[in-house]
Parts: C-alpha cells; structure tokens; sequence
C-alpha cells in the first residue's frame, strides 16, 4: 500500500486504542481472544474431526460387528457439528463484544470532525460545497468501524490461519504442498492487488461524480426559491440528469472490473483446490496418505479460501476506506485562519466603547476592501454606517466577530485588541440581527432559545416579548412549538427578524450590530421593527449598517464609507448642512419614496 494509505492507517490507530477508555481496550482484548479460539477450531477442531470419521469409515467398511467403530464415527461428526458451531459462536461473540468499540471510534472521529469544521474560518465555508463536505465526512467517519473490523477480524485472523495451515502441510504432507499454497496466496494476493489498484482508479472518479451529483442536488434544494423565481426546475433537473449520467457511466465500469476480478480470484484458488487434492490423491495412490487425509486437505483449503475470497473485497474496502478517511483528514488538517494567541484572555467587558484604528483588510492580497477605517463608538452610543454597495460596510460587522484578521491596523473593545483576546469571549459580546436571517429546521422556541444555551421557557416568551413576537407565537396552533422549516421558510421576512432580535435580547449582550436588518421588509413592518430594535439597542454599544437613510436619522454619528474610506462623518443634521455625500444619497432616497408613492 503507498506511503499514503500507511499515513492514514497510522492516523485512526489512535481510535483502535483509545487512551481514556480503559474499558473499551478490555473489549478489543476479548475480542481478539475470540479471534484465536474460532481459529484454533476451524484449524484443529473440524478438520481432523472430518478427516478422523473419514479414516475410521474406510477401515471398517462398514463391514457387520463394527459397533465400536460406528460409534467412533458418530462421535467424530458430532465433534465436526460441534466445532462448526463453536466457530460460528466465537465469531459472534467477537462481534458483540466489539462493536461498541467500533461505535465509539465512529463517534469520536465523527464530533472531532464536525468541531474542526466548526472553527474554521468563514472564507473555507463560502468556498465549498455543504453537501460535498457533509458527503466527505459522511464517507470518512463510516469507513474508520469498517476498517477496524476487516483489519482485526479478517487480515490478521487470515495470515495467522495460512500460518496454521502451512504448518499442518509442511507437518503431513512435505514441503511441495507448502511451497503450492504459498504460491497460490502470492499470486492471488498479487493479482488481487493489481486489479483492485485499477479498480480504485475507477472507483475515486465514480466518487468524485457521485458528490459532485449530490452537492448540486443539496445547491437546488437550498434554493429552491430561486429556481421557482426563474421558472428554471426542467433546467435543474437536466443539470441533474448529466450529472448522474456521468456516474451512472462510471459506475457500470466499476461493477464491470468487479466482474473480471472475481473470475480471476476464482480461477487461481480452484486450481490449488485442484493441484492439492490431486496431491494427496497421488500420494494415497503410493500408501502416503489416507483418504480422509484427502478431506482434511480440502477441509482447510475451503476454509482458508473462505477469508482469501473475502480479501479481495476486504483490500477494496480498505483501500476505499483509506481514501474516504483521508479525504475527511484532509478537512481536519485545513488549518483554521482565525486562531486564539497562546495564552489568549478572555474579554473584559466594561461600557463596551469600540475603536477602529487605521484597519485595513481585504478578501484577497490584491484586492484592498478596507483602506485605513479610523471610527470611535463610545460607550452606550449608536454608530451608523451608510454607503453604497460594495463599500465594505457589511465587512466591518464580520471584522468585528473575528471571522477574518484584519491586514492591517487595530480593532478594540475598551482599549483591549480583540486579536489579543479569546474568539468566544469576543463573540459572546456582541449580538447580530442581520439582513438575511436563516433559522435552524427546528421550532420557534429552539431558534429563539438558541440566543442563550439552558434559557428557560419564562427566559425565551420574555426575549419574544421584547421583540413583539409573543402574540403572534401564542395565536399559532402548537405556539413555541411551531416548526419554521428549512431556513425559517416557513414564516414572513419581519416574523423572522423578530425572531432574530428575540435571540438576540436573549443574548443580552453588550453590543449589538444591525446589518441592514430592516431593508428587505416593507415600510409599516420596517416602522415596527424599527421601534423595536430602538428599544433593543438602548443602552447597548450599538453599530448599525444601514442602506436606507430614514432608518439612522437618530444615530449619535453617522459614518459614509465610499470604496473602503470614511468620506464624511457626522450625525444626521450636519451631514445634511455639508451639502455632501450623505446629503446627496438623502436627497436621492427621498425622490426615489416620492416617485414610488404617486406611483401607487
């Protein structure tokens, strides 16, 4: 196997042993006990049962007066049965004794996994797929039980059986037999290496297209607004269509390679079969041998052909399972962009007077957002940033939550960098009601709750009072137990806002940032949402990015950013006595509304 496959083994060995469960590396001891008793029967205990009967009934003959003998035999076969089902008992034994080990390294890599994807940064999120990353580590965390098992139950119990057997060919039968069998293992293994390498060539592009399938199936579904908006489902779905077509193409050859190595596995363990007892014929035919020595030779060829058969597919499995495990480590090796300092302390909040310091920033090296954003927020006071599109005025509400480090200049919250403090201290500050609000699959009551971990329900109906949702929730059939649907589909834009800002009440924080959370509803729910997010943002350190003018008249200082720079600042009054920018986009909004009402 490469370099890279033995890499990847390595890495889950941790999860076969784990250090702080003492009580699970018993099991795995057991079970491995297990292992050897099933062998030691199949090896000893049936065979020479089989070959004894066979050998006591040739020299009978069956001839009258040989009760001893028949009894003999009987007692024979019944040791034959009785191995049969001592072998099958201790593999099942070893399965129930192990399995909790293999559910718990699933769990292990599955929550180690999910909290890495977690702490990575916001650029990784937007730059894949949902579906192909849950379809990756879907993949990697199965296959890690999957190779616990063929590794322990089906590799090693394999080689430690060929080691029995050749010592009873090589003790029996002399080394022409040893040397045919060995012969026969190398060449299978071989064969099935070379082919399956091929086959896995296959199998990875018929992975590639198969996520590729599924990530814009979950893409469509997720914006399953957007496709009815343009009338564009037989397009998605002919998109889909190709998209399996290339799998479905791939797949065929995978199954068809499937074909050809299973006749060729097939051919070489049958003309051992063939060669051995051929073999011993030979050799009863000089006096060597007995004929139930001919039974015992084919006895442990059938078994040990058995676990051979189920190689092939167990090296498939492997080698797939190294793939997926190490496509999923891949996810775990992406380094995290935003990281605590060592020794990193938590924030210390006192009035919460935010500072920006000649911050610059920008998505990409070449491409400069923020161009040297000096802004003062005292404690307590309200900040209004306006601008036009494009002008980084949402990028100064993602500095703030660290989901980027700026390149350049100072971001801090009462004289403290919040690049010098912990991530969830800093997070745990400030509160959000964005433009977009997207809403967990769950009910109202969860999505409220989800403001403050252990709210109680008197905590979360106080929180929807606050934000003037209560009535609305009681008046539904099942109240807080509503179900919103996939992103809060479910319910109205202001409805979801106002589920946005109860979360955020229940939050309590400190800081509160209002990214343009009133510019997609319409003008009597923004007036509503307005009064309530003026009551929510009172004595809070308040930043409110806003699109529409009238929203920010009454903010302490409004701020116009124009390509990353702070071209006017000022409240709302002297904005409009300059004459300038603000003045300019006040003057335009107000044509605009007047244009829209004699239109109606």
């Amino acid at each position: 196997m490469p370099d890279k496959g033995f890499r990847t083994f390595a890495r889950f060995l941790p999860y076969l042993w784990p250090k702080d469960a003492p009580a699970l590396r018993v099991r795995i001891v057991i079970a491995l006990l297990f292992v050897l008793a099933s062998k030691a029967v199949q090896v000893y205990g049936a065979p020479f049962a089989l070959k004894g009967a066979v050998d006591a009934m040739g020299v009978s003959g069956g001839l009258p007066g040989g009760s001893r003998t028949v009894f003999l035999v009987l007692m024979l076969v019944a040791g034959y049965a009785a191995a049969r089902f001592a072998s099958v008992l201790f593999d099942n034994l070893r399965n129930a004794v192990f399995e909790r080990v293999g559910q718990d390294a699933t769990r292990r890599l599955a929550a180690s996994v999910f909290r890495h994807l977690h702490a990575l940064s916001l650029r990784f999120h937007l730059n894949r797929r949902t579906g192909a990353v849950t379809k990756v580590v879907e993949r990697g965390t199965k296959s890690i039980d999957t190779m616990l098992y063929f590794l322990l139950f089906n590799i090693a119990p394999t080689f430690l059986e060929l080691g029995l057997v050749l010592q009873i060919f090589g003790s029996r039968f002399g080394w022409e037999l040893v040397v045919a069998t060995l012969v026969m293992v190398v060449a299978y293994i071989a064969y099935t290496r070379v082919v399956t390498d091929w086959r896995n060539k296959l199998r990875e592009q018929m992975n590639d297209l198969d996520t590729g399938a599924v990530a814009h199936a979950v893409d469509s579904l997720l914006n399953f607004e957007t496709v009815k908006y343009f009338g564009a489902e037989e397009r998605e779905a002919r998109r889909y269509d190709r998209a399996m077509t290339l799998y479905a193409g791939a797949a065929v050859k995978n199954e068809t390679s499937l074909a050809y190595l299973n006749i060729g596995q097939s051919l070489i363990t049958n003309l051992m079969m063939a060669g051995g007892m051929g073999f011993v014929v030979w050799g009863w035919s000089r006096g060597r041998f007995s004929a139930g020595d001919a039974v015992l030779v084919s006895t442990l060829l059938a078994q040990l052909f058995r676990p051979l058969d189920l190689l092939g597919m167990v090296y498939r499995t492997l080698r797939q399972g190294a793939i997926d495990m190490r496509a999923m480590f891949d996810l775990i090796d992406t380094p995290s962009e935003v990281v605590d300092k060592p020794g990193a302390l938590s924030l210390a909040i006192g009035g919460a007077a935010i500072r920006f310091d000649r911050v610059r920033f920008g998505y990409d090296p070449e491409r400069t957002i923020l161009h040297g954003i000096d802004l003062d927020i005292p404690a307590g006071h309200t900040l209004a940033v306006v601008g036009s599109s494009g002008a980084g005025k949402s990028t100064l509400a993602r500095l703030m939550f660290r989901f980027y480090d700026i390149t350049g200049g100072r971001i801090s919250i009462d004289g403290q960098d919040i690049a010098e403090v912990t991530q969830a201290s800093l997070r745990a500050s400030i509160g959000i009601v964005p433009q977009d609000t997207v809403l967990f699959n769950d009910t109202i009551g969860y999505n409220i709750a989800y403001g403050h971990e252990g709210a109680s329900q008197a905590e979360i109906e106080a929180a929807a009072r606050g934000a003037a949702i209560h009535d609305f929730i009681a008046s539904m059939p099942d109240g807080y137990d509503t179900k919103v649907g996939e992103r809060g589909l479910k319910l109205s834009g202001g409805e979801k806002q106002r589920v946005a800002i109860a979360r955020t009440l229940l939050k309590n924080p400190p800081i509160l940032i209002l990214d343009e959370a009133t510019s997609a509803l319409d003008s009597r729910t923004e007036a509503d949402i307005q009064e309530t997010l003026a009551r929510v943002s009172a004595r809070r350190t308040t930043i409110v990015i806003a699109h529409r003018l009238s929203t920010v008249v009454d903010a302490d200082q409004i701020v116009v950013l124009e390509a990353g720079r702070v071209v006017e600042r000022g409240t709302h009054a002297d904005l409009l006595r300059r004459e300038g920018a603000y003045a300019a986009m006040w003057a335009r909004q107000a044509n605009e509304q007047e244009a829209a009402v004699a239109a109606e």
